[in-house]
């Protein structure tokens, strides 16, 4: 079988040439931009959510900040943007033009309106241009107009009432792109499918602060002297992310296809999110941080897995974690473990020490002649916190 026909998928009864869409953000502002994507073989992507000019968009500066930890690598970026600031009709130009030059790519039109009117005309003017798919932004967490972004996906009876009326006026495929700032995402996902939603998109940014400017006090991103909780995304939300796909996957009376979403940097984050349920993938930060070309490495991981597994599509990698996953009340507690530390790479940092007398159970002391930690008879609690600190690779794992 040809790699690439391993690597096709149907989404919402929509064939995807592989299972990787750039999102809705500032990577899918314009037909330019996305020209240039699918020439480096993306299979889609989410056109910025299209404005129909009844609310003017301006955008703050600066956008966005970063987010990163002690070694000061890149793990999350902060976002003020809004939707589309561009003229609707220079959008629709160019998804009509899109479709026109990449008829085999897929184009979803992200929309969000201020009225059902407003709904049902981006949705019908988006069709009308050529898009695949409708993408209802229910979840951007940075506007603040009643009825509009994330506060769509928290009044259910809105977001049930607004995905009715576009299903009545379009026969493309419609998303509801949930927000991830909310209690149990499989909620609003029942109001989408009650208003005849297609598939499901989750999730769109988590609503946080990332820092505080210890001189001026002013929180990032740092807007003329003021700051907002706003969107994050990045590998620091996957962990929300595989979480919430998941809940939506093992939903049996929900049973929609699910466009996965959040922290996807790597082809491993990809095959993580296929396996909790997604149907394909959408990303954003990691084409921020790398550029468009981190397809090339995405299509050469996910196929070469999917060889090494013996696995001939992409959708027998779909849900393969499902059944592993559980409530922790169904763990076996009889089996107990221990962490198996191998001395011989130790570089004697001390790390895994202070980690188990300060967060363990003391089972290693430290040998000073030797320079490295030492055990003793105490019960190990298998928190593996040695483990976490230790930066040789391999030396601490895993038995019981």
């Amino acid at each position: 079988m040809k790699n690439s026909i391993r690597l096709k998928s149907k989404f919402c009864g929509i064939t995807l040439e592989n299972p990787f869409l750039l999102s809705s953000s500032c990577i899918t502002n314009d037909g330019r931009m996305l020209s240039r994507a699918f020439e480096s073989g993306w299979a889609g992507a989410v056109f910025k959510t299209l404005n129909s000019g009844l609310m003017e968009m301006k955008q703050p500066s600066p956008r966005m900040s970063s987010f990163r930890n002690q070694y000061r690598e890149l793990i999350g970026l902060q976002n003020v943007e809004q939707i589309s600031d561009r003229d609707l009709k220079d959008n629709l130009s160019d998804i009509e033009e899109l479709k026109k030059n990449f008829p085999e790519k897929i184009l979803i039109a992200s929309i969000m309106g201020f009225s059902v009117e407003d709904w049902q005309f981006l949705a019908k003017s988006a069709e009308d241009s050529g898009a695949d798919m409708i993408e209802c932004n229910y979840s951007c967490p940075n506007m603040t107009i009643e009825a509009s972004g994330s506060h769509v996906s928290k009044t259910y009876p809105l977001l049930e009432s607004f995905t009715e009326a576009i299903k009545k006026v379009v026969k493309i495929p419609v998303l509801a792109k949930l927000t991830p700032n909310i209690t149990d995402i499989c909620v609003p996902a029942h109001y989408a499918k009650a208003g005849g939603a297609d598939g499901i998109s989750a999730i769109n940014t988590v609503a946080g602060i990332s820092s505080i400017d210890l001189n001026s006090f002013v929180p990032s991103p740092n807007v003329a002297g003021l700051g907002a909780a706003s969107g994050h995304s990045g590998s620091m939300i996957k962990p929300i992310g595989l979480k919430m796909v998941s809940d939506l996957a093992m939903d049996n009376e929900l049973n929609l296809p699910i466009s996965g979403i959040g922290g996807i940097e790597t082809w491993i984050d990809a095959v993580e999110y296929l396996s909790v349920g997604a149907s394909n993938i959408q990303i954003t930060t990691a084409v921020i941080t790398y550029g468009y070309r981190i397809i090339e490495d995405l299509m050469e991981g996910i196929t070469d897995f999917l060889l090494d597994n013996q696995l001939n599509s992409i959708d027998e990698l779909r849900g393969a974690a499902l059944k592993k996953l559980v409530n922790t009340s169904k763990f076996d507690l009889s089996r107990q473990g221990e962490a198996i530390l191998d001395l011989n790479q130790c570089i004697g940092c001390g790390r895994c020490y202070i980690a188990c007398q300060d967060a363990g159970s003391g089972k290693l002391e430290w040998d000073d002649d030797q320079r490295k930690p030492k055990r003793t008879e105490k019960e190990c609690f298998s928190c593996m916190s040695c483990q976490f600190v230790c930066p040789v690779e391999n030396l601490v794992t895993f038995s019981y």
